[in-house]
């Protein structure tokens, strides 16, 4: 699915990503794992667009889409969940997902599919989108990405600021979110046991540089806890 091959990427002369290498199976979850400031929202922005690489190639299903700009990643089929359960704080819950539906031939069944994922929006769809909890936010930012329909989508760190009682509801849906849907994604997220429960191949990311990376599953997550030294 997606590869990203040698990235270097940073802002101005801060270099944050130094040669790394990430591999997406198809149908599957990749998760990038690390530390706060070891480069994981920068490797998504690259992915997503958003930052382009000083060298380095990034490749979905074997075409290079380096160049691509982030409207044309999104016609490709990625979609990309940043952090902070970001919305439309001034709109409701159905205007934000209106913004995303109003562009697409099928945004009314995209956005009744998307409800049937995330039944808890549905009495929420009159409430300003800044009124709901961090995880109903966290959920309408998930909902209003998949109406794009992605063959690939991108969180960044989805339970991130969300209280801990919330936070195995979303971990929930996220798991039957991808066993329901058979796309794959790309995960950031500090949780270790969530995130290599889901995921079919880890990536640990240190300053930059991928220290570890091997098959996902809960016999991973010593080797994970170790190469991170938690």
């Amino acid at each position: 699915m997606l590869t990203m091959r040698g990235v270097h990427a940073g802002y101005g002369r801060s270099r944050v990503l130094h040669g790394v290498d990430v591999d997406v199976p198809g149908d599957g979850v990749a998760a990038v794992l690390g530390h706060n400031g070891a480069g994981k929202s920068t490797l998504l922005r690259v992915a997503a667009g958003l930052l382009r690489p000083s060298a380095g190639r990034v490749e979905l299903d074997g075409t290079d889409i380096t160049r691509l700009a982030p409207h044309e990643r999104v016609a490709c089929g990625i979609a990309y969940v940043p952090q902070g359960q970001q919305c439309f704080p001034h709109l409701t819950a159905a205007e934000n997902l209106r913004l995303v539906a109003d562009g697409r031939r099928d945004g009314t069944a995209a956005t009744a599919d998307v409800l049937d994922l995330f039944p808890a929006l549905r009495p929420l769809l009159r409430r300003r989108a800044g009124l709901l909890s961090g995880g109903q936010r966290q959920q309408l930012a998930i909902a209003r990405a998949l109406i794009t329909r992605p063959r690939l989508l991108m969180l960044d760190e989805p339970t991130e600021g969300i209280q801990p009682s919330v936070v195995t509801e979303i971990q929930d849906r996220i798991v039957a979110l991808i066993a329901q849907t058979g796309f794959s994604v790309l995960l950031v997220e500090q949780h270790l046991g969530f995130a290599l429960r889901v995921a079919d191949r880890y990536h640990v990311l240190q300053s930059g540089r991928v220290t570890s990376a091997g098959d996902g599953g809960s016999t991973a997550e010593r080797t994970v806890r170790e190469a991170l030294a938690v």
